[in-house]
């Protein structure tokens, strides 16, 4: 009986294992699905889950420097991961291009207006017109570097109304507060309230690129594997079934 009961004892008081912890990854806005099913597919192989974040890359990357805890970031453009490259947050050698995007003009699914490239100016002008933050947000430095090369932000710019990040500007015409908006391909596909107006020329503006990079302060087991993942044919495979294009 005594020993029975110095055995319970024991059990009580031994800390239970704790559970292994999944990589924290800071990810663009318009990331959220294709992301979501990367990490139940990565889980599915006996991996922890993943945990996300997702917001504008600039937020994203200003909480890297600030000393966030996280171990993977994915930015909507090279600008954002270049600057933590710059005062060395990036793990050596583990940047890469992950996927890219298209950059396409969306309204509400009632409205049946198709923009071309001459008719497109003054539609947008009249306003208003939902974008990222033109400043900061890739979305929106692709967007006004688009306008610019097609001799609309002029016209346009009095008209916009920023968004925090692309998600933001697609609920912004999902509600109908805004006509149009300008957002990447795979967000109209992932929303039911709205429909692709017209799209950009690729030549319009810089290529649309996700860079992915470990973090240099990581210190998450799961992390590299998770990275390879998202790079291999499997983790491309979902990438393409959101729409996204190849790196």
């Amino acid at each position: 009986m005594l020993k029975y009961l110095l055995y319970l004892l024991l059990l009580l008081t031994t800390p239970a294992q704790a559970q292994p912890r999944g990589a924290t990854v800071l990810a663009a806005a318009s990331l959220q699905e294709v992301l979501t099913d990367a990490a139940a597919a990565w889980a599915g192989r006996g991996h922890p889950r993943p945990v996300l974040s997702f917001a504008a890359s600039s937020a994203l990357a200003r909480q890297v420097r600030a000393g966030a805890p996280a171990d993977l970031f994915i930015s909507a453009d090279e600008e954002w991961m270049d600057d933590l490259a710059s005062v060395g947050l990036l793990a050596p050698g583990t940047r890469a291009v992950l996927a890219g995007n298209r950059l396409i003009v969306v309204a509400p699914r009632a409205n049946p207006v198709r923009l071309t490239i001459p008719t497109l100016a003054r539609a947008l002008a009249a306003g208003p017109l939902a974008m990222a933050d033109p400043t900061a947000v890739p979305a929106g430095r692709y967007g006004r570097a688009a306008l610019e090369r097609l001799g609309a932000w002029d016209a346009v710019r009095g008209r916009v109304v920023r968004a925090e990040n692309v998600r933001a500007a697609l609920a912004l015409v999902e509600r109908g507060v805004a006509p149009y908006g300008i957002v990447y391909a795979t967000d109209a596909r992932a929303s039911q309230a709205v429909r692709v107006a017209g799209v950009f020329p690729a030549a319009s503006h810089p290529p649309i690129r996700y860079p992915v990079a470990r973090l240099r302060a990581s210190r998450n087991a799961d992390a590299e594997g998770f990275r390879r993942f998202l790079l291999s044919p499997g983790g491309q495979a979902i990438f393409a079934r959101h729409g996204f294009t190849r790196p």
